[in-house]
């Protein structure tokens, strides 16, 4: 794993546990505390033997043993205290990570990036499996890391001889280890990208049966998915093969200096260079410190502790915002709100037709435009395009005389909204629904006069007004939504609105109430029409089919364009309404 993402690992998690260092701490000196019986267990056993029972004070001997039985009491204690605090830094990580990854996904989507639904699925997994992981860890490197260093610290100041004879096998266990890790790493990393491809690779097919069947394209979908987890397979084998050698550092590191002790214990001592008593202690500081802190070492740091450095990478590659560009750090806003489409082109595929071909266009301030045309024409498309929801394959949209991928993202949410059909409303009151998109602080009479104008009124007061709760949205009907949405927008400081047929599921007089609000409102208003009557009311309407669109008033494409009379005849077998009474002003 290279150190910048190693790096950037880290600092996720730290930018995470930083708000936290209040129960760290205490958590951090209640484990100090529990660490206390290793740190003094062989010392008083070592006490005990040589002063109390070897000396035939027994009850000495007791007594050390009864303080060693009080220090573990104590160690018991800390531990139930120390739980609360690490449940305060540990219950909230969760949380903070979904947030983290919800929100870059939904602005690289905004920013026109696919959104990548099986990415998500992924890392919210991984969300969980990182939260797991640090609860168990706080709980246990904490403790290892100060048991081991306790069990070499009592070690060493009961007899440096005897730390000594265990040095060297303890050292080569922990370079050993070291060298482990990384190849740890990398293997737990492969597994990872091979789970990921695993997924990338199944998911697409097994939503798309029906066609595999239809095309006959069984084996080769087979075959896809057979390598895809054969990868994934091999990838666990090696994962498990170089974990193997976990066993290897324990019998390095404890169970030789065991056998080197016990094996020099008879000549030393009757060297008088070591005592019965320290033996005996040392032999409990190997068993009871270092074995088990070896063991747990090579458990928990070379699974979990490999797991969260390989998930901390993932996650921070995808929750982490890249730095911005030098040419996007300096923008500039855009000079007012005209937006110009330049040879506007955007397929689907490298290979598919071209939804919209070689468009030109130009929206100025105040234009009133609905998009016409037969349905799967790519007209939703378009208006994805226009708001910068998807960027284009070829051509160029400028947004106040700026390239619209080059405005502020900031800036630009805020100048520009889009509707969609499918209108969102979500639990909470009426007002910050309706206040969504307005800075903060916005008054309640701006709130009640954006309602007013496009016919939510009588919705607001049936609800119980600003206060009332929406507590479960679903329960509003798909206009009464739509109404809510339409409102919201009303509000909004946004100067070129898109309404993609964001009024299908209300009424004729409804839908124009609404429409002409928004072309009477500052701005510029474009409407994906599903109704000849959006068509008539707008100053011009763009025709799209396919290839070719062309632009002009309802009554110069009747005349011009057999496929909009076309349209007109099937949206509608009474005579249109009046047309707007600016449908025949001109715009270049």
């Amino acid at each position: 794993m290279s150190r910048r993402a190693s790096r950037s690992g880290f600092g996720l998690l730290v930018a995470l546990l930083r708000p936290r260092r209040r129960p760290l701490g205490f958590a951090l000196v209640w484990t100090l505390v529990e660490a206390v019986p290793g740190l003094v267990s062989g010392l008083f056993v070592a006490n005990a033997v040589d002063d109390g029972f070897l000396a035939g004070r027994p009850g000495t001997g007791l007594a050390w043993l009864g303080l060693l039985a009080a220090a573990m009491l104590a160690g018991t204690v800390a531990t139930r205290l120390m739980f609360p605090h690490l449940a305060a830094v540990v219950e909230p990580l969760r949380d903070d990570l979904v947030r983290a990854v919800v929100t870059a996904t939904v602005t690289r989507a905004a920013r026109g990036e696919s959104p990548d639904t099986a990415a998500v699925s992924r890392l919210t997994g991984q969300v969980e499996t990182l939260r797991s992981l640090v609860s168990a860890l706080l709980r246990t490197t904490n403790g290892l890391g100060i048991s081991l260093v306790s069990a070499l610290a009592g070690l060493l100041v009961l007899s440096p001889l005897a730390a000594a004879v265990v040095a060297g096998p303890v050292l080569v266990a922990l370079a050993v280890f070291l060298l482990l890790l990384r190849v740890l790493l990398a293997r737990q990393r492969g597994l990872v990208l091979a789970d990921e491809r695993l997924t990338a690779e199944a998911t697409p097919i097994l939503s798309g049966m029906r066609d595999v069947a239809a095309c006959g394209a069984g084996e080769q979908a087979y075959a896809a998915v057979r390598a895809a987890v054969d990868a994934q397979a091999a990838a666990t084998r090696a994962l498990a093969r170089a974990g193997a050698a976990r066993r290897l550092i324990v019998s390095v590191g404890a169970h030789v200096p065991m056998l080197v002790l016990i094996l020099a214990a008879a000549p030393l001592t009757r060297q008088g260079r070591l005592s019965a008593g320290e033996v005996v202690g040392a032999v409990t500081y190997l068993a009871n410190g270092l074995q088990p802190a070896l063991q747990s070492m090579t458990g928990i740091l070379a699974s979990w502790g490999v797991s969260l450095a390989v998930t901390l990478r993932r996650l921070a590659e995808t929750v982490v915002p890249p730095p911005p560009e030098p040419s996007l750090a300096h923008a500039c806003p855009p000079a007012g709100f005209e937006l110009t489409a330049r040879g506007l082109t955007f397929a689907y595929a490298p290979q598919a037709t071209p939804v919209v071909q070689g468009l030109d266009l130009r929206i100025p301030e105040g234009e009133h435009l609905a998009v016409v045309g037969p349905s799967g024409i790519g007209k939703s498309t378009l208006s994805l395009l226009l708001t910068g929801l998807r960027r284009p394959t070829h051509g160029q949209l400028l947004f106040g005389g700026i390239p619209l991928d080059r405005v502020p993202e900031r800036h630009l949410r805020s100048a520009v909204a889009l509707v969609p059909q499918e209108a969102y409303v979500f639990a909470g009151t009426v007002r910050e629904n309706l206040g969504y998109l307005c800075p903060p602080g916005v008054p309640d009479a701006w709130l009640h006069q954006a309602a007013e104008r496009v016919g939510a009124r009588a919705l607001l007061d049936r609800l119980g007004g600003l206060d009332a709760e929406i507590g479960e949205p679903g329960a509003l009907s798909a206009g009464e939504r739509q109404l809510i949405a339409l409102a919201r927008t009303y509000a909004s400081p946004a100067r070129l609105v898109v309404l993609d047929e964001a009024t299908c599921h209300l009424d004729p007089a409804a839908e124009a109430r609404a429409e002409t609000a928004f072309a009477a409102r500052p701005g510029s208003l474009v409407v994906i029409a599903h109704r000849i009557s959006s068509a008539v009311r707008a100053r011009r309407v763009l025709l799209m089919d396919g290839g070719t669109a062309r632009t002009g008033s309802h009554a110069d494409l009747l005349a011009r364009s057999r496929l909009y009379a076309d349209l007109v005849g099937h949206w509608s077998n009474t005579p249109p309404p009046a047309a707007h009474p600016l449908a025949t002003r001109r715009f270049p």
